[in-house]
């Protein structure tokens, strides 16, 4: 690889925020980040609501909130059913489809909801919440990239919950996972000699939910992260570099709020002890990690057995109650499928429910409306009350120790906007300083011990540095300020649609209308949920 000088370069860390940076930078394990930040103007950078990466990154790269690019968690719904969101489910243009409009190329490796691929002039790669081995931009590019820089993959080459890996051997794949990512983006940009790049790291943010925030594990991601981000700065030389996340991390200190047991008590959730489980990966991962073709999942003949089991009342819980007597519950259940458990478990009646909580990533309520889901129970006349009544009870809701649970509860109106509002949840909830982890299990009590000790806050971080960037500027970032200030610093009309604005680190240029974005959802490919981590967003 001999080089190539990148026009403007836009490096993504997921979960990257000032906390963390600043916390190694004190141990001097981050020169090349160090390095932007003091050079360039660096920020803490508030993300949306939800601040999840599935949502959040497709909002970074079309400048509009999910009410108008229609992306709200990992998985998107038909009726009471689910499948897996893909690129096609964006319904705005990206970064580097303005800018292939404007004859501009890009290269673009590991973006998150990026499968399968537009076809620009340039280079793609998709990242996660794609296969394994996704179809890529131009056809063939992933076959040549290996053969270029040998091994690339998009997820660790083991399972979340292998034991047979020890932790350091997790984190060096994490540590070649993130080096992959690097060559390929700087064998890209000596092939197509970019416009814009854009390369993303996924683990600074998948450490954190697996490690459950393990400072070693933290430290050595963080290094070789930094290491092949300064590789990629010396190689490709960027006249102007830009970074950025979709959220933060920190630690979580307060119970877990189980939203589905609250609103059972209030009157809204119905369960049933038979079922497909709550939404999730762990329903179809393992057949398509065998490489089956679904787009959801339907029980198998064992998990129908646990579920009609659990319909009769022999629930998972009370099988492992016995076991434990015994001494026998972790030795069985390291045998038995997550999925039996899943259908051996009580679960929301959709369909008999007033509302519900579908998705903790969502964070927010959906009611049964009579007209748009499926067996709706709740009528157009009455969903005013039905959702002023759930959110005035959410509001209420208090922890143990007196503080409230939400900082906020809203009408959806009040953070989406767009075409695809009705997509969105009805009743927006926002834990109180994002200390409370949110379930959408049925376990008998609205509050239970400490899920994680490490998940999202809202601050993520902005950096921007370079040509033709002021450094002296006073910026207050949003995550929807980002593409519009790519675009024009390097003189490009943002679109009128964006809900960003530029920020005051560059020239300020009109925004121009540009067509209605069509295209087509995409269907799931093969691999899809089989490779993705099971992380805990879904339960």
């Amino acid at each position: 690889m001999t080089g190539a000088n990148v026009d403007t370069l836009l490096i993504g860390i997921d979960a990257g925020c000032l906390p963390v940076f600043r916390r190694l930078f004190d141990e001097g394990r981050l020169p090349a980040l160090e390095s932007l930040c003091s050079d360039g103007v660096a920020a803490p950078m508030e993300s949306q609501i939800p601040p999840w990466t599935p949502s959040a990154w497709p909002s970074l790269y079309t400048g509009v909130n999910p009410g108008k690019h229609g992306v709200y968690g990992f998985v998107t719904y038909e009726g009471y059913d689910w499948r897996v969101v893909t690129a096609g489910d964006v319904r705005e243009f990206t970064l580097w489809e303005l800018l292939d409009r404007h004859d501009k190329t890009s290269v673009v490796v590991n973006g998150p909801v990026t499968a399968p691929p537009p076809a620009i002039d340039g280079a793609v790669i998709p990242g996660f919440m794609g296969p394994e081995d996704p179809d890529c931009h131009p056809p063939g590019l992933l076959e040549d990239v290996r053969e270029e820089i040998g091994e690339y993959r998009i997820y660790p080459a083991y399972h979340t919950d292998d034991d047979s890996y020890t932790v350091d051997e997790k984190t060096g794949e994490y540590a070649d996972l993130v080096r992959m990512r690097g060559d390929a983006f700087r064998y890209l940009a000596d092939r197509y000699d970019p416009d814009f790049g854009f390369v993303q790291f996924q683990r600074p943010d998948t450490v954190f939910h697996e490690f459950d925030g393990n400072w070693d594990a933290v430290r050595r991601v963080y290094e070789a992260t930094d290491e092949v981000i300064g590789r990629v700065l010396d190689d490709c030389d960027p006249d102007r570099v830009f970074l950025a996340s979709d959220h933060g991390m920190g630690p979580y200190e307060r119970p877990q709020f189980r939203v589905n047991d609250f609103l059972r008590e209030e009157g809204h959730v119905v369960g049933t002890r038979g079922g497909k489980g709550m939404p999730g990966w762990s329903p179809i991962r393992d057949r398509l990690r065998h490489g089956e073709t679904t787009e959801s999942w339907e029980p198998s003949l064992v998990e129908r057995a646990a579920a009609s089991a659990a319909a009769v009342g022999l629930t998972a819980d009370r099988v492992r109650s016995a076991l434990e007597r015994v001494n026998l519950a972790d030795t069985v259940s390291q045998h038995l499928s997550a999925n039996v458990s899943r259908t051996a478990t009580e679960q929301v009646d959709f369909a008999a429910s007033t509302a519900y909580l579908r998705a903790r990533t969502e964070l927010g309520v959906r009611i049964n409306l009579a007209g748009r889901e499926p067996d709706g129970v709740v009528s157009p006349a009455e969903y005013d009350a039905v959702r002023a009544d759930l959110i005035e009870a959410l509001r209420s809701v208090t922890a143990p120790g007196g503080e409230p649970v939400f900082e906020e509860v809203g009408p959806r109106e009040e953070y989406f906007h767009g075409p695809e509002l009705e997509q969105a949840v009805d009743v927006v909830v926002v834990p109180n300083d994002f200390q409370h982890f949110l379930s959408d299990q049925l376990a008998g009590d609205p509050f239970g011990e400490r899920k994680t000790q490490w998940n999202h806050k809202r601050d993520g971080v902005f950096v921007a540095c370079g040509d033709g960037i002021d450094e002296t500027a006073a910026v207050d970032p949003h995550l929807f300020d980002v593409a519009p200030t790519i675009l024009a610093s390097m003189g490009i009309e943002p679109s009128d649609r964006m809900d960003g604005d530029v920020l005051p680190v560059t020239d300020t240029v009109p925004s121009r209308k540009y067509p209605p974005y069509e295209g087509e959802a995409a269907d799931i490919e093969a691999g899809v949920e089989g490779r993705l981590a099971d992380l805990g967003y879904l339960e």
